[in-house]
């Protein structure tokens, strides 16, 4: 096998993987039946051919926009591996408010439902595994990695050196290091070569990719470095040394036909906001659909153990810093505040009352802000909505606090789930949250909300600090 073959059949071996996949999930259904019946079908119900079908349209359909053949080079197995169980988990989810809404679910086995879509999952993390294991090995021996250089001796330029060395990052061998400057620098232990050898090097060493990360004061260089490559096939990409800067959701995005960098920027555009709208519109109508009747049940405990109505509307800041009004059953007893100050719930807080104190801690008193999603005020998942007065009190203390508002809020979110929920009685706390909040946006994708959505029903519901 030659250095570089897998790269030149990478469109082949992706299509190779669509197929398996999609082979996987009908093999998975048919497996799940013969361990469900405990025999070898000759012909499956025409119910079950149907939704396995089915299942194998969407994933074929769904894997791609999730990113699940998004290339695996540079980065770690965790990657490709969560992505694929998240979005089998997405089909699987769609398949089964697909039954509840046309009323079929009662001609499947569950247990045949729970066996396909483990045994399924168990294929694709299997196959990832193996895959990733022979890619890891194949690069241990030199094949497969793709050559590049970098221009600049910056602090980036470093960080970029370091993650080409690093195993858990293999798949690039970093060759020469060119920079502009008068005075000599290395990155690495590898000494810059003067700039004006960068175009001949790389024709002469069969170079890959061209990684130009420059301090932004030298930005005007990028243009000598373009024209040295102008005849060169090499993929040349623009890494600004921009460390020092806080940076959100950056990326490029095309403005009155002129390509912009974006600085701060919110990821919901385009695509993003519709597919975003789509996931909240299809997950909250199944929930309210299968929690109606504890809806139903919590309403009327509440009227029947304390005087006020059922549901406790609040204020708050959504999308872009406007108001917004947030639905939670009432877990206090009445009480009057003064205008502008907002006492946060405290532990054993005398307020509460004692079925409030309860629906507090099991997070089922946020149970309507499934309707504020549905109106298209919030979000499942987002930067939890803060109070109008939290925001004025904190907008000054803390930086960037402001960029939380730059999607919708949500009922649940990175920061609850990783304890960062309940009073914040110090800047510090808050502190902790927001930048749970940014790092969200920053890395806002379908498969993270999903994930999201996957450790709040396993761990995010009770909290030593939800009262």
């Amino acid at each position: 096998m030659k250095r570089g073959m897998l790269r030149a059949y990478s469109a082949g071996f992706t299509a190779l993987s669509r197929v398996a996949d999609v082979v996987l999930v009908i093999g998975g259904g048919l497996l799940a039946y013969t361990l469900r019946f405990r025999r070898v079908p000759d012909a499956l119900p025409l119910s079950y051919v149907a939704v396995i079908v089915i299942a194998a349209l969407l994933a074929a359909l769904l894997f791609p926009l999730l990113g699940v053949y998004r290339s695996w080079r540079a980065r770690g197995l965790r990657a490709p591996v969560g992505q694929v169980l998240l979005s089998w988990a997405a089909v699987f989810a769609l398949i089964l408010l697909m039954l509840v809404l046309v009323k079929k679910n009662d001609l499947l086995s569950r247990a045949w439902m729970a066996l396909w879509f483990l045994s399924t999952a168990a294929a694709l993390l299997l196959l990832r595994v193996g895959l990733y294991m022979l890619l890891h090995a194949l690069r241990a021996r030199g094949y497969n990695l793709r050559k590049a250089v970098i221009v600049g001796c910056g602090a980036q330029a470093q960080v970029l050196l370091q993650r080409a060395r690093d195993p858990q990052w293999a798949g690039f061998e970093v060759a020469a290091v060119f920079d502009p400057g008068m005075d000599a620098c290395e990155v690495g232990g590898i000494a810059a070569q003067p700039l004006d050898g960068l175009g001949a090097y790389v024709a002469d060493n069969a170079i890959d990719e061209v990684w130009v990360s420059l301090p932004l004061a030298q930005s005007a260089l990028l243009e000598p470095v373009l024209a040295q490559l102008r005849n060169s096939t090499a993929n040349v990409r623009y890494v600004p040394d921009m460390l020092g800067l806080f940076l959100l959701n950056h990326g490029v995005t095309e403005v009155l036909d002129t390509p912009m960098l974006d600085l701060t920027a919110t990821p919901m555009q385009g695509f993003n906001r519709a597919l975003k709208r789509a996931e909240d519109v299809l997950l909250s109508l199944l929930i309210l659909l299968l929690v109606s009747p504890l809806l139903l049940t919590i309403a009327l405990a509440v009227k029947l153990t304390s005087r006020g109505p059922v549901l406790f509307r609040q204020k708050r800041h959504g999308w872009d810093g406007r108001e917004i009004e947030v639905w939670k059953f009432r877990s206090m007893r009445l009480h009057h505040e003064a205008p502008g100050v907002l006492t946060q719930a405290a532990h054993d807080d005398p307020r509460l009352t004692r079925l409030g104190a309860f629906l507090r801690r099991s997070s089922l008193d946020e149970l309507p802000q499934f309707f504020n999603v549905l109106k298209g005020a919030m979000s499942i998942v987002g930067p939890r909505p803060h109070a109008v007065e939290h925001n004025a009190q904190y907008m000054n203390l803390i930086d960037h606090y402001a960029l939380r508002h730059t999607v919708k809020p949500g009922i649940t979110g990175w920061a609850q789930i990783n304890g960062w929920r309940g009073e914040t009685e110090t800047v510090n706390k808050m502190q902790g949250r927001i930048e749970h909040d940014l790092y969200y946006i920053e890395h806002w994708s379908l498969a993270f909300d999903l994930r999201i959505i996957a450790l709040t029903l396993l761990r995010g519901f009770v909290n030593k600090n939800a009262y």
